[in-house]
């Protein structure tokens, strides 16, 4: 299928005409508008490194279902410990800027530049992006941020200076997640360190379904409420 080039219109093609690699459209601009049609037409963005928008929605999709989330006898452990201090959106520059700057082993660069960066500071400012932040000794060690809409989190990126702190943030996320009755968290794109955590893969459709529900359901309490 071709792929799809955007112009100033704020419009995408439907998700079903993803490449296999959801691959989905190429181009428009970065506005706080065109990013919330995106999310909740099962779409996100990736930038690659000629300053291009790159819009995806892969098949199949990653989520974790809250309830099922997976804490090992380590993590039980660590936690137990007290070691880490969760807060949640007092320090969201520092975390977007941490999963941006963290050195990753399958990443050669990252997809968060400056514009990403102040598209989703100002959807933090306006209360839709959100950012769990792990403290040790009052140093920002990990970290998680994304989007909350309707009863569903999209998850963005994650970040450890210190080992197992972004594990921690995803732990913490998916029992708040639990307790606010939030559907499912969109973990977007497979990979181990997720599945490790009960995070699993699903159809395009049936992840569009699931979507299409979660975006019109509201959670007990809102997020900025934590």
């Amino acid at each position: 299928m071709p792929i799809w080039q955007l112009d100033e219109r704020i419009i995408f093609p439907a998700p079903q005409f993803a490449e296999p690699d959801g691959l989905l459209a190429i181009g428009g601009d970065f506005s706080i508008e065109r990013l919330l049609l995106a999310y909740r037409s099962g779409i996100f963005p990736w930038f690659n490194y000629d300053d291009e928008c790159y819009w995806f929605s892969p098949d199949p999709r990653c989520i974790l279902m809250p309830n099922e989330i997976i804490i090992s006898k380590s993590m039980q452990q660590l936690i137990k410990k007290n070691i880490f201090t969760i807060k949640v959106n007092t320090n969201f520059e520092g975390v977007i800027k941490g999963c941006a700057t963290i050195k990753r082993k399958t990443d050669s660069e990252t997809w968060i530049d400056h514009q990403f960066i102040e598209a989703y500071t100002q959807l933090h400012r306006m209360g839709i992006a959100h950012a769990i932040e792990v403290y040790a000794e009052n140093e920002l060690v990990g970290g998680l941020y994304g989007l909350s809409i309707g009863a569903c989190f999209f998850g963005e990126s994650m970040f450890s200076a210190k080992s197992n702190a972004s594990k921690y943030a995803f732990i913490f996320l998916a029992q708040k997640m639990l307790e606010l009755k939030y559907h499912f968290i969109d973990c977007q794109v497979y990979n181990e360190h997720l599945a490790s955590m009960g995070a699993k893969n699903i159809s395009r459709n049936q992840y569009l379904e699931m979507l299409a529900v979660a975006l019109k359901a509201k959670p007990v309490c809102s997020f900025s409420d934590l």
